[in-house]
């Protein structure tokens, strides 16, 4: 500014001496009167170089010095106060940037050039930009990984018209100051951990275009006053806590296009308001939890291209209205409490590309209107109660790429033409009545992936043309009608990884090409009419990971093809006619965790690899023609869980060790030749055979003699280990005197679910009184430190009658296969079926552990006067889903009362449930329920990581529909 002043004062004396050198008059009294005003567009306009225009008057000699001096004067005085205003402006300026800077953490240094240099150097630091005054206009700070607090100062920068801090680090409350920013036309603070509530007062920037707070975790409801920001284009609240209702001063942004507010806490009915507002183009509200149905009024909103009200709790019919709306592309209404018909007025909305109405409580037909639909790419209408049949016209929408139609009550066959003019990508339409044959133009445009029909009456052949779509990834076609042979070709779909074909009336063999996928990781053809042989090499795909094949006619030897083969996890071939030996190379399969031969013809002897394999941890062997000994190592199988050899010609003692300690006899009847363990005694079967036998003296004698030295040795080896072991541990383990364990071994067994890097011993060796932690009606809780392995576990012994109260004992610990005259454990946890069977196995310890979840999730006693009489915690919740009352108010309180919280507890609740099952058989195994653990996430914002707001503002914070890279 300084260097205009002193280029125009100097041109000014420039042209004056010009016009004393070559002419004889000057408007002196013009000229001083401009520069006393200080005007230079109005001395300029005077145009005082044009003599033509002058009066013809010689110019004094007076004249021209006081024209001379004022100007002078001028140049002098206006210069000089011009530098002194600039400089206190650019000061105050740049002392408000230092004071921003102060408050923040800038691991990235990315504001390392924000320091004192000359007067107009902060005009070109990192994310300023100066207007022509030199005051910041604008101020991004986008993508620096910055975090600490917002100055107060900002509010210094009273030109700013642009502020972005976007996609930082920030988690403190954004300062208020920031409303007296009123110049401003654009706020982007998204994609940060601010909290509290957000700043009122932005009502004021009658300028203000575009606020975007999106991805924070603002509380509190939204500031009323922004519906006086009339001037805003773009409002983006979404992924915060806001609460209360929407604001219906909305109703004032006339100017609006976008609206985001979902993933909050909001509540209230969705004001009627908003139809007035129609400049909008975009809304995206859902996930919330407001009250009532879709306002009729919206229906005005002409220039809607995007509605999404998904997981909105909205309940009512779908607005006829809505059919008015021809702008419309986009309509998400998926997971609410609608209910009624579709309107077949939404036939009339010729632009909607994306439809998705699932997970709503929607009945009658799918309208026919809906072939109106020219621009159609995403149908999703599951989990509805929808019913009769699927328009035939449905088939003949070209741009067509994803049909959900899964779990309603549809009936009749698909369309004969569906997929023949379309770029078919996602076919689901599993669990419904439909039926006819499969049609065969599925694949025409050779994009479809995923072919999903399961649990419906589809009958016919499958298709041919499938062998040749090479695009499929996943082949769900079990539990239908589906007859003929598997077709030649699948083996050779490069993609393919899932092919499910169970409990259908296939024929015929498995085609040899299928062994030859690069890509297959699950098979499932079980339950079929297969016959023949399996092929070679079909238990040797690369990439396979489940293979099951039960209950075919499948006949021959098992495939010795299994070297190699780390990824296979699962192998079913039970009820076949398989016969021969079980090849010894299955154990080189390190992470097979479930084998099932049971019920077929094989023969030879368990080989003893496979009780070593490191992953095992469900083998069924029953009802076979095995012969020869229960391998030993079978006890000490490091994550076997289940041992069924029933049923076969098994004989000799049953070890008594590991998993064997505590097999249900179940598991080995149908064995004459087994004895001891948990079966009858090996003496008294060997007292009976030598009365029959008529067994000589002399080797009874003598195998007398050899087993009283063997129990001899072993008991002065058991002594000697003993000592060993009790000075090893008095070296800084969890014990400092023995622990007395009676018999000298405990009679129960450690059933770990995944690899402990800790034995029984340890843990029973913490059992003692300075390591109590806690202590209730039930039992005392210790805290157990392993050396070890750095692990620390606590462990809970239960009580078991009255006087281990008093005095507690090592007998408390009750085996599972220990006789008892009273029954074992805690009422509360134990399983109801154990009063009467006396039976311990995997599905009672899962119901006591699904008793501990209930007591996580809601403070409460496994017993507890609340409940009622004979009514114990997994009832008492029972009662509550049976009375259709919410389980919330079950939940305990102390833990907190957020949102994202009571969800979580509330998927944990339901594996809960589950695991406390009244039948054993509905209760899941622990490895399937540490499997749902694992994935009871709730849902979480965004973490994109867009560079701006217009390229993800399209963008749901939470995902909105079920399939990617289409919206």
């Amino acid at each position: 500014m300084i260097i205009i002043l002193i280029t125009i004062s100097l041109l000014l004396i420039y042209l004056l001496l010009c016009k004393l050198i070559s002419s004889p008059f000057l408007p002196t009294k013009a000229l001083c009167l401009s520069l006393r005003r200080s005007n230079f567009h109005q001395l300029l306009s005077l145009k005082w170089w044009r003599t033509d225009r002058l009066p013809a008057k010689p110019m004094e000699k007076s004249d021209l010095q006081l024209g001379v001096l004022v100007l002078l004067f001028y140049c002098c005085f206006g210069i000089g106060s011009a530098v002194v205003v600039e400089k206190k402006v650019l000061g105050d300026q740049v002392s408000a940037l230092l004071s921003l800077k102060a408050g923040l953490l800038d691991p990235l240094n990315s504001l390392r050039d924000w320091k004192l240099s000359n007067s107009s150097a902060h005009c070109n630091w990192a994310g300023v930009r100066c207007n022509l005054n030199g005051a910041v206009e604008k101020l991004d700070l986008s993508h620096m990984n910055l975090s600490g607090h917002v100055s107060d100062d900002i509010q210094r920068l009273e030109s700013l018209t642009s502020l972005n801090l976007c996609c930082n680090g920030f988690s403190s409350s954004l300062t208020k100051a920031i409303s007296n920013l009123t110049s401003l036309k654009d706020i982007d603070v998204s994609q940060n951990l601010f909290i509290g509530s957000f700043p009122a007062g932005l009502g004021r920037a009658a300028g203000l275009t575009l606020l975007n707070a999106s991805s924070n975790n603002f509380s509190g409801v939204i500031p009323e006053d922004l519906g006086n920001a009339t001037s805003l284009e773009t409002l983006d609240l979404r992924g915060s806590f806001f609460e209360g209702s929407i604001p219906k001063s909305f109703r004032n942004l006339q100017k609006l296009r976008f609206l985001g507010l979902s993933g909050n806490s909001l509540t209230g009915q969705l004001p009627a308001e908003l139809g007035l507002l129609s400049s909008l183009e975009k809304i995206i509200i859902g996930y919330n939890e407001f009250e009532g149905g879709i306002p009729a009024e919206f229906g005005n909103l002409t220039n809607l291209k995007y509605l999404d009200l998904a997981v909105g709790n909205l309940s009512g019919e779908i607005p006829a209205e809505l059919g008015r709306l021809k702008a419309l592309e986009t309509v998400f209404l998926y997971q609410n409490n609608l209910e009624g018909e579709l309107p077949a007025t939404i036939g009339n909305i010729t632009s909607l590309q994306l439809l998705d109405l699932s997970d709503n409580n929607l009945s009658g037909e799918i309208p026919a209107e809906i072939v109106n639909l020219k621009n159609l790419q995403l149908l999703n209408l599951m989990s509805n109660k929808l019913s009769g049949s699927v328009p035939a016209g449905v088939g003949g929408l070209t741009q067509l790429a994803v049909l959900e139609l899964w779990n309603n009550s549809l009936s009749g066959p698909l369309p004969r033409d569906l997929g023949k003019t379309s770029p078919l990508q996602w076919l689901d339409v599993s669990s419904n009545s439909l039926s006819g044959e499969i049609p065969a133009s599925l694949c025409n445009g050779g994009n479809l992936t995923k072919l999903i029909l399961f649990n419906n009456s589809f009958s016919g052949p499958i298709p041919e043309s499938l062998s040749s779509c090479f695009s499929l990834v996943r082949v769900r076609m079990q539990n239908n009608f589906i007859s003929g042979e598997i077709p030649v070709g699948l083996g050779k779909l490069g993609k393919l990884q899932r092919l499910e074909l169970a409990n259908n009336s296939l024929t015929g063999k498995i085609p040899i090409d299928l062994a030859l996928s690069s890509s297959l990781s699950f098979i499932d053809v079980s339950r079929n009419r297969l016959q023949s042989s399996l092929p070679s090499t079909v238990l040797s795909i690369q990439n396979l990971q489940t293979f099951m094949a039960s209950n075919n006619n499948f006949e021959g030897e098992i495939p010795d093809q299994f070297q190699d083969r780390p990824s296979l996890s699962s192998l079913d071939l039970s009820s076949n006619h398989f016969s021969g030996s079980i090849p010894a190379t299955i154990a080189s399969c390190e992470k097979l965790v479930n084998l099932n031969l049971k019920n077929n013809r094989l023969t030879g002897e368990i080989p003893k690899a496979v009780a070593t394999m490191p992953a095992l941890a469900v083998l069924d062997l029953s009802n076979n023609s095995l012969t020869g000994r229960l391998p030993e190592n079978f006890g000490s199988s490091p994550a076997l869980e289940m041992l069924n050899v029933s049923h076969n010609k098994l004989e000799g003692p049953v070890p008594a060790n590991g998993v064997l300690r505590t097999i249900n006899p179940a598991d080995l009847v149908g064995n004459v030749g087994l004895c001891g363990g948990v079966l009858p005694p090996c003496s008294h079967s060997l007292q009976n055979a030598s009365e029959q036998g008529n067994v000589h003296t002399k080797r009874i004698v003598a195998g007398w003699l050899v087993g009283i030295s063997s129990v001899l040795a072993v008991g002065i080896a058991l002594v000697g280990a003993r000592l060993l072991y009790k000075r090893w541990y008095s070296n800084g383990s969890c014990f400092e005197k023995s622990y007395e364990m009676g018999s000298g071994e405990w009679p129960w067994r450690l059933m770990a679910y995944q690899r402990l890097g800790f034995t029984s011993s340890d843990i029973l060796a913490c059992i003692k009184e300075s390591n109590v932690i806690g202590m209730g009606a039930t039992g005392t809780v210790y805290k157990a430190e392993m050396p070890n392995s750095n692990t620390v576990v606590a462990v809970k012994k239960l009580w078991r009658s009255g006087t281990d109260i008093e005095t507690g004992s090592s007998s408390d610990f009750v085996g599972e296969n220990e006789t008892v005259s009273m029954v074992a454990g805690s009422y509360g946890y134990i399983a109801p079926e154990y009063g009467y069977t006396l039976k311990v196995d995997e599905r009672i310890d899962i119901y006591s552990y699904g008793v501990v979840l209930l007591e996580l999730l809601t403070g409460k006693r496994p017993l507890d006067s609340e409940f009622g009489e004979s009514v114990d915690i997994a009832e008492w919740i029972r009662r509550k889903i049976r009375d259709n009352r919410s389980l919330e108010e079950a939940l305990d309180q102390n833990v907190g009362n957020c949102k994202y919280v009571q969800e979580e507890m509330l998927l944990v609740l339901r594996i809960a449930l589950l695991c406390t099952a009244k039948l054993p058989k509905d209760r899941p195994s622990m490895r399937d329920v540490i499997t749902m653990l694992g994935e009871a996430k709730p849902r979480r914002k965004s973490s994109s990581n867009s560079s701006g707001h217009d390229s993800n503002k399209d963008k749901p914070v939470f995902n909105t529909s079920p399939v990617n890279g289409l919206v």
